[in-house]
């Protein structure tokens, strides 16, 4: 600490000394004092670092110009719908390889994001049997070919990962991370139980071909829509995606919320800034 003494000792004029002399003095003074200590230019403190955050994107940033290298990168697959195609999937899953290393956050580099429903008989397309693509799945909720609703949604949320995994342009899906997107402006059903089968089934869609699975909601859409699932149940455990938040503060206070399902945690927090979805990686 010897400069910071020479430089306090020199802080009152001497009396009778020119000034341009004490000036002189005190800058020597200044000098010595940061090689002593091995410090920069003056006044030139560290930033500090701020917090990494990833961008998630889907068609209503399609034709708009994305910040580069992002944290991590999430990419919406659908066009706003279960049985559509994100028509800037392309073009946004080459942005999000400018997403920085792996080693920024516990978060993958990219992942990706599916819109989930359950239309039920209004749907365009609305399974009749445990038979999808020519495969015949294990049904946990019984034969949908004798009109059990249940077991019917099961399906249908089957046959939209299939899709989501082999149609939409998707290349290696079994590397990515999956979240499904469980939002009450989607169609949903009055019956819980056959909207969390739904989730079910593209969790063991995905699951079936080695992809990780986790959840995006709020806490309020999730009980609207899905309720209280077993332990048992396939989607107990996932890691969730929070939204909600209006600010990084607001983001990093939700990794504290309970997770969705038993033994789920929070892994992840949304905010939005600037008209984009920002995230938040929970430690």
């Amino acid at each position: 600490m010897a400069g910071f003494r020479a430089a306090a000792e020199l802080s009152a004029v001497p009396l009778g000394m020119p000034t341009s002399l004490f000036k002189k003095l005190a800058s020597l003074a200044v000098t010595l004092g940061l090689v002593l200590l091995g410090a920069g230019p003056a006044a030139a403190a560290p930033p500090r670092a701020s917090d990494p955050a990833g961008i998630d994107v889907s068609w209503p940033q399609c034709g708009k110009t994305l910040p580069q290298r992002p944290a991590f990168a999430i990419v919406g697959v659908n066009n706003g719908l279960a049985n559509t195609t994100n028509p800037c999937l392309a073009a946004q899953m080459a942005w999000a390889g400018t997403a920085k290393t792996p080693a920024v956050t516990s978060q993958p580099r990219v992942a990706l994001y599916v819109n989930t429903a359950n239309p039920g008989l209004q749907g365009s397309w609305w399974p009749t049997s445990n038979t999808y693509k020519g495969t015949r799945v294990a049904n946990p909720y019984g034969n949908c070919a004798l009109r059990v609703f249940k077991a019917c949604s099961y399906m249908y949320g089957y046959a939209k990962a299939y899709d989501d995994a082999t149609v939409r342009g998707v290349s290696k899906p079994a590397t990515y991370m999956w979240w499904l997107d469980v939002e009450t402006e989607n169609s949903w059903q009055s019956d819980k139980a056959a909207n969390a089968a739904v989730l079910e089934g593209m969790t063991a869609y995905f699951q079936k071909i080695g992809a990780r699975v986790g959840i995006y909601s709020t806490g309020y859409q999730w009980r609207q829509i899905a309720g209280s699932v077993p332990s048992t149940s396939p989607l107990a455990a996932l890691p969730n995606w929070l939204a909600g938040a209006s600010s990084l503060t607001g983001a990093k206070a939700n990794c504290s919320l309970p997770g969705l399902t038993p033994r789920s945690r929070v892994a992840m927090t949304q905010y939005v800034s600037g008209g984009l979805d920002y995230n938040f990686s929970c430690r």
